[in-house]
């Protein structure tokens, strides 16, 4: 009779088996984390950057800012909105101005949805492809539970009164944590959302802030967030040149 082919596993073959699995576990973590991380890169080079390519590009060749006074620029973003003692201020003392200007955005049901887009291409820039034709300014990207989050960008002029940022910026909305935190490490190359050119958007003048640690908090950020649920998202900006 043989009693060994009765048995149970050893100690040893238990040991291994769970060595395995850890080891196929680790791999596809990192593989997801690889990825992630791919998808990142992609989102900085092909849609942040681009962004801040044709921006530059826009002033570059008119010497003028989009949406700004072309015969009496006032190197703010969208100048082109501003009258009365509110262009002679901001084009004499922009220190004094104390409120933000307004954002140049392209906005769903506005009387002018691809106001953001119309502005490089009356210049005759082409602007990233985004999502599409008159969706330019928006990229969707997965975020770490597998659910769509959906980046959009504003550039705008903040006035130093106000808080976060100080002169022109891109505003990008829908950032997950994990992917402003990255975004903060490539253009600082340091992670606080306080310093630097690319910061946390505050709500209140001098307040202090940095990005949340993970993508651990609920659309809501009430609770800790479940393995499928949808990620808090945080809205950056990032400074520009000019």
């Amino acid at each position: 009779m043989n009693l060994r082919k009765n048995s149970g596993f050893t100690l040893v073959e238990m040991a291994l088996v769970l060595v395995v699995i850890g080891l196929i576990l680790g791999a596809v973590s990192i593989g997801k984390d690889m990825q992630r991380n791919a998808e990142y890169k992609k989102i900085k080079q092909k849609f942040v950057d681009q962004w801040a390519r044709v921006y530059n590009e826009h002033y570059d060749r008119l010497g003028y800012l989009p949406g700004d006074i072309e015969a009496f620029p006032t190197m703010a973003v969208n100048g082109g909105v501003l009258t009365g003692a509110a262009l002679t201020a901001m084009q004499t003392n922009p220190t004094s101005v104390t409120a933000n200007g307004t954002a140049l955005c392209n906005t769903a049901g506005a009387a002018n949805p691809d106001l953001l887009s119309e502005a490089f291409a009356t210049a005759g820039i082409e602007v990233p492809p985004g999502r599409g034709i008159g969706n330019e300014s928006r990229y969707v990207y997965l975020d770490s539970n597998g659910n769509p989050q959906q980046l959009n960008i504003c550039f705008q002029w903040r006035s130093p009164n106000q808080a976060a940022g100080v002169g022109n910026v891109m505003e990008i909305q829908g950032l997950t944590p994990d992917l402003a935190r990255f975004l903060d490490s490539m253009i600082d190359s340091r992670v606080d959302g306080d310093t630097g050119r690319f910061r946390l958007l505050n709500t209140a003048a001098g307040a202090t802030a940095d990005w949340p640690v993970g993508n651990n908090r609920n659309a809501a950020d009430s609770a800790d967030v479940t393995d499928t649920g949808q990620v808090i998202v945080v809205t950056a900006l990032l400074r520009m040149n000019q």
